[in-house]
């Protein structure tokens, strides 16, 4: 729920983190606005870039915010926060988005949704939020068909992948929701020749984010007998990692295609972020430019099966699926990406009681402050998007050259 973009605030600078917690509280009383306080609930890092890419290719950005009130997430302080089709724009994609992941707990039988009036009670929440991310899209103009129809093929499609289908076949569905997404806030800034450069940034988002989402589930999937994508197909990790980069890189060019009145804020998510996030879902750590022999996470060069191999120049295979041993290479089945014995990994809870550790995370304000939490739904180790770091609040990324 939380997303694969997850900053660091000496990444961003405090300029730039004061926007994207702008765009993060903007979407949660988006939702509460539209939706009631139970909606806050589907709030997602991911969800927000929708909000962030109308922002950036609107000319007055500015007038897009308004002050809001005291909030307990944000230490009982007052904040400047997005307000505005974008902003509704991603509720409406987050709310039919969550109301996916509902209907998957429920498939899958995860922990209360096993019983069945839980399971009848999490259906029908999961159907007021179709028809309440129906509903605002439609303020916006955004037909949300297009998400939904996604969902419901991504089922079939996973029912009858095997060994042999090729990975991307698995992703289609939410490279076309993303696609459609990313493109429709290009309408919504009233520049709609950059609707297709979006949307293939979009389909690359999309893409990227169900890799790593199944690569960081590979371990939990096995062992609780759940369905993996790369599991399935018998796709290497090798080719797996490839998929990703390659999916960085069109993200990157694609975005040099868009005409933006401030692309920073865009230009450090989708592009180092995206690159941090293929690092932190292999287990590799990115090094900073500006600090040869350390990195942001821990000052450890890149380490693990995939070493420094070529990662953002390599030219795209879109089918080139993989066959042979599903986890790839040799390294990962041992236990992890360096071998040895298996690292146990906990129970994932179920939605539920993930909502509920989800509000205590909040209120506690781990989410945003805390060095390392415990993901309330995966039960993975997190870490706070405003936490300090000890990246020394290196500027080396930004302005580049990419």
């Amino acid at each position: 729920m939380f997303g694969i973009v997850r900053p660091c605030r000496h990444h961003l600078g405090e300029k730039l983190t004061s926007q994207w917690m702008a765009h993060l509280c903007g979407l949660c009383l988006a939702l509460r606005g539209d939706h009631g306080q139970f909606a806050r609930i589907v709030t997602n890092y991911d969800g927000l870039l929708i909000s962030v890419l109308t922002e950036a290719q609107t000319e007055l950005p500015g007038a897009g915010r308004r002050k809001a009130g005291p909030c307990p997430l944000r230490g009982m302080r007052t904040a400047s926060v997005a307000h505005g089709e974008g902003a509704r724009l991603a509720a409406a994609v987050s709310l039919v988005l969550a109301s996916a992941k509902v209907r998957d707990h429920v498939v899958d039988g995860d922990g209360l949704l096993a019983r069945a009036p839980v399971a009848r009670a999490a259906r029908r929440v999961a159907a007021g939020w179709d028809r309440a991310g129906a509903r605002t899209g439609s303020a916006v103009g955004f037909d949300t068909a297009v998400l939904v129809d996604a969902v419901d093929r991504q089922s079939g499609i996973e029912a009858l992948a095997g060994p042999g289908t090729p990975l991307l076949t698995v992703t289609e569905p939410t490279e076309t929701a993303t696609a459609a997404a990313f493109a429709h806030t290009a309408v919504l800034a009233g520049r709609p020749h950059n609707a297709g450069p979006l949307a293939e940034a979009g389909r690359l988002f999309g893409r990227l984010a169900h890799l790593l989402d199944a690569v960081e589930d590979l371990h939990a999937d096995a062992a609780s007998g759940a369905w993996n994508p790369i599991a399935a197909t018998g796709t290497p990790l090798t080719e797996v990692r490839r998929l990703a980069e390659d999916a960085v890189q069109g993200v990157r060019l694609a975005l040099r295609d868009a005409e933006f009145a401030d692309a920073k804020l865009v230009h450090l998510l989708l592009v180092h972020e995206l690159r941090r996030s293929v690092d932190r879902a292999f287990g590799t750590v990115p090094v900073c430019a500006s600090h040869q022999g350390g990195g942001p996470y821990g000052q450890q060069p890149p380490q693990g099966p995939y070493g420094q191999q070529g990662a953002y120049g390599s030219p795209q295979h879109p089918y080139a699926g993989g066959g042979g041993n599903p986890y790839g290479g040799g390294g990962f089945g041992g236990g992890g990406f360096g071998g040895g014995a298996p690292v146990p990994q906990p129970p994932r809870r179920g939605f539920w009681a993930g909502c509920g550790m989800f509000w205590l995370l909040c209120c506690t304000c781990k989410l945003c402050c805390a060095k390392e939490y415990e993901g309330p739904w995966s039960r993975k180790k997190r870490e706070g998007c405003c936490r300090d770091c000890d990246c020394g609040g290196c500027d080396c990324c930004c302005p580049c050259d990419c």
